[in-house]
């Protein structure tokens, strides 16, 4: 009885595709009637519900390696940006407040940009440096150019006895 519902199956979905233009699943020995544009009626294997869930656990390992590999691709690029994020340079503060009324080693040494300890030869070449950035000539302002002259003074161990020059 089972191989007769097979071979009905079978001749009523093969006859559906022929006359309606729709391929039917052959999964299944179930029978259904469905009805085409034509309005006639035909027997077209429906698969049985086991193979509806066989199909959803084929679907659900996809889905899942979908997310993962999304996950993973947005792991790489966020260790990349912080990787990124940790190398760009630092912004140095700037010092704040004015100048002292004498200056001191220690405030000669961070208008020069240097350590209080810094070898003469850097001292001069920082001084140059700085100069050059500051000159009255190229737009700097006389007071700059004065204190930088005197934090290198300072410096070299050439301090004056009455302190700024302004």
């Amino acid at each position: 009885m089972g191989l007769t519902n097979a071979i009905i199956a079978e001749i009523g979905c093969a006859m559906l595709w022929k006359r309606c233009g729709r391929l039917p699943s052959y999964d299944s020995i179930a029978c259904e009637i469905i009805e085409c544009y034509h309005g006639a009626s035909y027997f077209v294997a429906s698969p049985p519900k086991f193979l509806i869930l066989f199909h959803l656990q084929q679907v659900v390992p996809l889905v899942a390696g979908i997310v993962v590999a999304g996950a993973a691709l947005a792991g790489k690029y966020s260790i990349q940006a912080w990787q990124a994020f940790k190398v760009r340079p630092r912004i140095r503060r700037f010092y704040e407040g004015g100048f002292q009324h004498t200056m001191t080693r220690r405030e000669a040494a961070l208008i020069l940009g240097v350590r209080e300890s810094t070898a003469l030869e850097k001292v001069k070449e920082a001084h140059r440096k700085v100069m050059i950035a500051n000159h009255p000539d190229a737009g700097g302002s006389h007071y700059l150019a004065s204190k930088i002259n005197e934090a290198k003074d300072v410096m070299l161990g050439k301090s004056r006895e009455n302190g700024s020059a302004f």
